[in-house]
């Protein structure tokens, strides 16, 4: 289904009957990632897969897609939808966004689920390499995504899901340019959210990769300590819809439950 919004068409899908789940994707993937994960969930729940600006099916806004324009997307299918309160999961990006619509429409998230995400923003030198990535993108971004998607798993399973990763890299292939560097900008600027995440009363849940290339172990464990964030612990990647997806669909539903 398709929403039109300040322009732009933003495309979700809508699957049964129940409570609301949100779920979001992250950078160079889009709402098919959760198509393992619909037909269990959407047996007690209202499943939306959402896919985020520049991404999938859904269009461009400009040159920088911020978090918070992201997360306005979302609430604009939300407000279609007429759902008023919801369970948000977010995948890597689409944990930032699920984050800032908590901060400024947090009367609509019931619990927010951090999946291989953090609420702290980018250090100097991850935006340096956020800039460096731009560059590359403009360059070749074929040959960016070929790269940049291998890196994502754990070193095992690089060969372990080679299907997998060819897959993906191909639904990747689909990111317009554009989308690609405007999620890069808006990820680059987007707010450290640690103080949001630890004082929220909503329920919530961070999964964290042990083996995750992109997101520091130990730094992860440090924002959930002392919260009533329930932590979860998986020993591969960065990729855990892929290499842990039994273990994920159970740590959802035993948290929507």
């Amino acid at each position: 289904m398709v929403l039109e919004h300040k322009g732009a068409s933003i495309f979700y899908t809508d699957h049964g009957k129940g409570s609301a789940i949100v779920l979001l994707h992250g950078f160079l993937e889009n709402s098919s990632i959760w198509d393992a994960f619909i037909s269990t969930l959407s047996k007690k729940n209202r499943v939306l897969c959402i896919d985020l600006l520049g991404h999938g099916q859904t269009g461009c806004l400009g040159y920088i897609h911020t978090m918070e324009q992201m997360a306005d997307a979302v609430k604009a299918v939300l407000e279609h939808l007429k759902i008023n309160n919801t369970f948000v999961f977010g995948h890597s990006m689409g944990g930032y966004v699920a984050l800032a619509l908590a901060e400024n429409h947090k009367d609509r998230v019931k619990g927010l689920c951090l999946v291989n995400s953090t609420a702290k923003a980018d250090t100097k030198e991850k935006k340096e390499n956020r800039d460096r990535a731009i560059t590359a993108v403009k360059e070749n971004h074929k040959i960016f995504i070929q790269l940049a998607i291998s890196n994502l798993f754990s070193p095992k399973n690089r060969s372990v899901f080679s299907e997998e990763i060819k897959a993906i890299k191909q639904e990747a292939l689909k990111t317009p340019l554009q989308g690609i560097v405007a999620a890069l900008e808006g990820m680059k600027i987007r707010k450290d959210r640690t103080t949001l995440l630890r004082n929220s009363t909503f329920k919530k849940m961070i999964i964290v990769g042990k083996e995750d290339p992109v997101l520091e172990y130990s730094a992860l464990i440090r924002q959930t300590k002392n919260t009533n964030i329930e932590t979860v612990i998986f020993p591969d990647g960065h990729m855990s819809y892929i290499e842990n997806r039994q273990e994920l669909l159970q740590k959802i539903m035993h948290f929507i439950e």
